[in-house]
């Protein structure tokens, strides 16, 4: 994607933090005539390779799993929070309109998964990390003729990672006083997506330097 270098970010620790917190990423690959994307949560085994293996699983009947065959690399995207920033929140002008976002691209090959076994695993794995933060976790445990009719309905896959990209476009472009402002301004607006940049921002240092309200 296109990187300028003052939003790059290459710290494979904080790449893999935040591929774990928006895990529900879209695979994107291309078929013989357009692209193709499925909105799917991943689970990342981040020891596995030098940037970590993802892994998934999709509905036998989407016909993505077919584009895997070819060996070509596909891209998964995971978006973090984003926001509208108004220039009318600057002091520096004149100045634009632009959105303040954060995300991570990562490219492999993936490989189906056709042992059962592995695949039973794979669910295992993704219900045990979608089930940790609740009170009272669903536990796996269904009888073996239900969950074998629903592993036929499924394709498993993994996918190495041979390459990530991380993107914090957060205003640090601007100067000082107008990153203030901007996170100010994100913060007064109430909405989870803007809190969440405003929080975001002040989390790597972009316009922390605000003074508490007396």
């Amino acid at each position: 994607m296109y990187m300028p270098q003052a939003f790059r970010e290459d710290d494979i620790h904080v790449l893999h933090a935040f591929m774990r917190q928006y895990s529900f990423a879209t695979l994107i690959t291309q078929d013989e005539n357009a692209p193709f994307a499925s909105h799917l949560p991943f689970v990342l085994a981040a020891n596995d390779g030098p940037y970590g293996t993802l892994v998934a699983h999709m509905a036998r009947a989407n016909a993505q799993w077919h584009h895997f065959a070819d060996g070509r690399q596909v891209l998964v995207l995971f978006q973090g929070p984003h926001a509208y920033v108004s220039p009318s929140w600057y002091e520096v002008h004149p100045s634009v309109p632009t959105w303040n976002y954060a995300a991570v691209h990562a490219y492999g090959t993936p490989q189906v998964l056709h042992d059962s076994t592995v695949l039973r695993g794979l669910l295992q794995t993704l219900v045990e990390t979608y089930e940790a933060p609740r009170p009272r976790p669903w536990r796996f445990d269904l009888p073996e003729d239900y969950l074998d009719s629903m592993l036929r309905g499924i394709v498993g896959f993994r996918l190495r990672i041979t390459r990530l990209e991380g993107k914090y476009k957060l205003s640090q472009n601007r100067p000082e006083t107008d990153q203030q402002r901007v996170v100010q301004a994100l913060q007064a607006q109430g909405d989870a997506l803007s809190s969440e940049v405003a929080r975001l921002m002040q989390q790597r240092g972009v316009g922390s330097h605000i003074t508490a309200p007396q």
